[in-house]
């Protein structure tokens, strides 16, 4: 193996040295030619044979020495500018086909290499960056799957055995069957938050942020939980200023909404009041999204934040953990800020502070 590179190394020097007696040649050729013929015209010299082979001889080795100089150079050059660059980023490659995704190439010096190589380092820091944060959505997702699954697929298997019960009454096969579709859509839910959940976490990558109307976003999110306020006769109370401008990612941000109104009319009584409101200072957009429900002590408010807990556990057939996880998380994607007060009895109110579009 080394031999052949030797003798693949000695062949590629000889080709750049033929490539470069060439272009030599040719040049102190012409060059020569037309010097000596403007010389022999203006001052009369006639040159002899003898004359004309020593200056061929001459002319001969001169070129040899130059063409080995030159490839001596161009062989250094390309080994410092190229060679080196691209057996590093050939090295990294070779990591991450053995599933190293922490692999990461540094810049060149730009006296050392030609700039574009600096580009390429990017692009593949950047792509071992998002292969890496797939490989870790993927791990994540299969150990939080494995775990948080076995509650509803255990509800489905016990209703599945119930339901084969001989002489089961309509009313009770529907109840089982109900509690069948229920954890299904428990299981599917919590499987949608995990991927958007580690995506968020993970990756770096994000759409570009556009300028919207936020009051507009607010009263459109809101809207959404109309049959449940009409249904449970929760009071709405809204003070939304006009024209509100943010710079930001839409669709993250509509997560944010719906989770929390979701978590307001989850944990409202009926009669109780959700009130929404939007106000600015000079440049942050400022959103308080409070209710009349159950409110949580201190400790679990330390921990509403962190995946999968359930302060409330007599509320966690209907939710699975994620909600405030995955807004916390966005909000850290947009620089924002999130705060909680809560009261046992009383209820709570979630303030979301984020930049305005200048």
């Amino acid at each position: 193996m080394k031999r052949k590179s030797a003798i693949k190394t000695i062949l590629h020097a000889l080709n750049h040295f033929f490539v470069f007696f060439t272009i030599v040649a040719f040049a102190i050729t012409c060059c020569t030619a037309l010097f000596v013929s403007i010389m022999s015209k203006t001052m009369g010299i006639v040159l002899t044979a003898e004359h004309i082979e020593a200056a061929a001889k001459l002319t001969f080795w001169n070129v040899a020495l130059l063409s080995l100089l030159f490839t001596v150079i161009d062989t250094i050059r390309r080994k410092l500018t190229v060679e080196r660059p691209v057996n590093r980023i050939k090295q990294a490659a070779d990591k991450i086909m053995q599933g190293d995704f922490t692999v990461r190439i540094e810049h060149r010096n730009k006296f050392a290499s030609d700039g574009m190589f600096n580009d390429v380092i990017d692009c593949f820091n950047k792509m071992a960056q998002e292969l890496g944060s797939v490989e870790t959505l993927r791990t994540d997702f299969v150990a939080n799957v494995s775990h948080e699954m076995k509650t509803p697929l255990s509800v489905m298997r016990n209703y599945g055995t119930l339901l084969q019960t001989p002489d089961l009454s309509e009313e009770k096969r529907l109840e089982y069957a109900r509690g069948v579709t229920e954890s299904a859509r428990q299981m599917a839910d919590m499987m949608t938050n995990i991927l958007k959940l580690n995506r968020l976490e993970n990756q770096q990558i994000y759409p570009n942020a556009v300028e919207f109307n936020l009051g507009e976003q607010l009263c459109e999110s809101l809207l959404q939980y109309e049959t449940v306020w009409e249904k449970n006769g929760i009071q709405i109370d809204t003070d939304i200023e006009e024209n509100v401008r943010v710079l930001a990612d839409a669709e993250l941000l509509s997560l944010v909404w719906n989770n929390l109104f979701s978590n307001a009319f989850k944990f409202t009584p009926a009669g109780g009041k959700v009130t929404v409101t939007l106000k600015t200072t000079e440049h942050h957009a400022i959103v308080r999204v409070a209710d009349t429900g159950c409110g949580m002590s201190p400790e679990v408010g330390a921990h509403i934040f962190e995946k999968f807990y359930q302060g409330d556990t007599s509320h966690s057939t209907r939710g699975n953990g994620l909600g405030l996880a995955l807004v916390k998380r966005v909000i850290d994607i947009m620089q924002g800020e999130i705060r909680v007060e809560s009261v046992v009895n009383q209820g709570s109110v979630f303030t979301v502070t984020i930049s305005r579009a200048q």
